[in-house]
């Protein structure tokens, strides 16, 4: 019988396989995004120095109050935004994208191309 991995497993085999190619400096720091069925999760990490510098999440209050539901594309597209704002805030305008081994599409992209027109450039 054939034994298939989960699909955590799967994400989390492509996620190593990402990072072992990408890291963040001072310079240009790493923008990470987690997705869960609930929530979006992104940091901008400075890999370096083992640091976060700015972090987002729909579980804020400041974030949760603005949206209708926390799960859905709108939702990553706020998200996008305000990790974007926050990052040219702290003087982050280059960054490295990190989906996490997420599929790029829906959310993710979402989130990627509001935090682009927002100003950061990945």
């Amino acid at each position: 019988m054939i034994s298939k991995k989960s699909r955590a497993e799967v994400r989390a085999k492509k996620h190593m396989k990402i990072r072992n190619h990408m890291s963040g400096t001072s310079v240009r720091p790493r923008l990470a995004v987690f997705r869960s069925n609930k929530h979006m999760y992104a940091q901008i990490i400075d890999d370096e120095a083992a640091n976060t510098m700015v972090a987002a999440s729909t579980t804020e209050k400041a974030v949760k109050a603005e949206l209708k539901y926390t799960d859905d594309v709108e939702a990553a597209r706020y998200l996008g935004t305000v990790i974007a704002k926050r990052a040219l805030e702290k003087g982050i305008k280059e960054v490295v994208f990190d989906r996490g081994g997420f599929i790029y599409q829906g959310k993710v992209k979402a989130l990627a191309d509001a935090a682009r027109e927002e100003g950061l450039d990945f």
